[in-house]
């Protein structure tokens, strides 16, 4: 599994136009096929079984074991040259699926904050401007609360805009507009609008961004209604997510992480699309179930390799859908381990892990032999010291002291 290192690789762009016979033609001058890598299209389910079909729309623990795989998945492994595909950063990935539906659909776009010619602040964008055209990758000004509404105005009139907030702190600025416009326009309409908006950018705890830059806003934005929530962990699920995201009638926020974009993956050459309401099953396991999602998926998995040669089977689940929780998955795992484990970066009070403690304690209380423990970020801003930085959120020796209090 590959290394985590502090990444390159985040940003966005939009246009307008009024009808879709408007559209196709105003931008079919800015269109090329994107590469030989086209066919058929798969979605991969959670299960992981194949679906084909047309392109459509706590404490100190000893001495943990580092770069850590769960045993189960080391005895599967290929490397990772020999598998069959193409080898991509998690950002690289990200564009590939931004390009592969700028290609398939005119009316997908892009807007945000230096994401035209620049490339995006985490060059995620790099190479659409030329290719497409400024009225397609559009630089914004830095004024995240118009740009924003100008993206979901744009969504309102068929277009389907990939809008990025460089930072999803700066998103703050444009809050207004997500809650009372993004998530509310459908209803509101009596149905008459739809918003195919992708809201994506990175967010997290970094390498001393400081407090305005390591924000974690997953549970800000999760009790706006009519929102989906999805967070990606790999290069894999990056792209699946990024493509799903786009063809979804619904708003979608895509989280990324920012120490995530230079993760390397190999992922299939064919076109494929993820489920946004499916969890992925990364490690099965009999003793308890560890829910998780973006980076905390490395730190869980650290301390899986550490668990497992303590003699305990962790099943360890991506919930990778923030909103709405795969409660199929979940519950399944549930019945089997009969515990759980929550580890987010999210902040304690009111974060993701206290909304899935509250659906898992409602849903399959009755299957539980233990409380449900959930290890999340120190409800404090983040620290610039690197040191204090570490303390604030959850680290594999205090998933390993964990797991063992439940196993008790």
């Amino acid at each position: 599994m590959a290394a985590i290192i502090q990444g390159i690789g985040a940003a966005t762009a939009l246009t307008s136009a009024n009808s879709l016979d408007t559209k196709k033609s105003f931008f079919s001058n800015s269109r090329r096929s994107l590469s030989e890598r086209k066919g058929r299209s798969f979605v991969v389910r959670s299960d992981g079984r194949l679906s084909y079909g047309l392109n459509g729309r706590g404490g100190r623990a000893e001495q943990l074991i580092t770069n850590a795989v769960a045993a189960k998945e080391d005895a599967a492994a290929t490397s990772t040259s020999s598998k069959p595909g193409h080898e991509l950063l998690l950002f690289e990935a990200l564009r590939e699926g931004l390009e592969e539906e700028m290609d398939r659909d005119p009316a997908v776009c892009v807007m945000g904050e230096d994401v035209g010619h620049y490339g995006g602040s985490y060059k995620v964008t790099k190479g659409l401007a030329p290719k497409y055209g400024d009225l397609r990758v559009l630089d914004t000004p830095i004024a995240e609360n118009s740009f924003t509404g100008m993206g979901i105005g744009a969504a309102m009139t068929g277009l389907r805009p990939v809008i990025e907030g460089m930072n999803m702190g700066f998103l703050l600025l444009a809050f207004n507009q997500i809650s009372n416009n993004c998530g509310m326009l459908h209803y509101t309409s009596g149905g008459q609008f739809k918003i195919p908006v992708v809201i994506r950018g990175p967010g997290g705890v970094g390498r001393q961004l400081g407090a305005e830059h390591s924000q974690r806003l997953e549970s800000y934005f999760q009790s706006i209604p009519g929102i989906q929530m999805v967070a990606c962990s790999t290069p894999y699920n990056a792209k699946g997510l990024m493509k799903a995201a786009i063809r979804s009638d619904n708003p979608v926020i895509l989280f990324e992480h920012v120490l995530l974009y230079n993760l390397k993956e190999r992922i299939p050459d064919e076109e494929y699309v993820l489920n946004l309401e499916e969890a992925e099953m990364v490690r099965p396991g009999e003793h308890v179930t560890i829910l998780t999602y973006s980076r905390m998926r490395y730190h869980v998995m650290q301390a899986a390799k550490t668990l497992v040669n303590k003699g305990y089977d962790p099943e360890v689940i991506d919930i990778r859908s923030l909103k709405p929780f795969d409660l199929h998955t979940i519950g399944n795992s549930v019945k089997k381990t009969h515990r759980v484990l929550i580890v987010e970066e999210c902040m304690r009070t009111g974060g993701i892990g206290a909304s899935l403690t509250a659906a898992i304690t409602e849903n399959f209380h009755d299957y539980l032999d233990a409380p449900i423990i959930c290890l999340s970020s120190q409800d404090v801003p983040t620290p610039y010291a690197g040191t204090l930085e570490n303390w604030t959120v959850v680290q594999p020796a205090q998933i390993v002291t964990a797991v063992e209090q439940l196993c008790q």
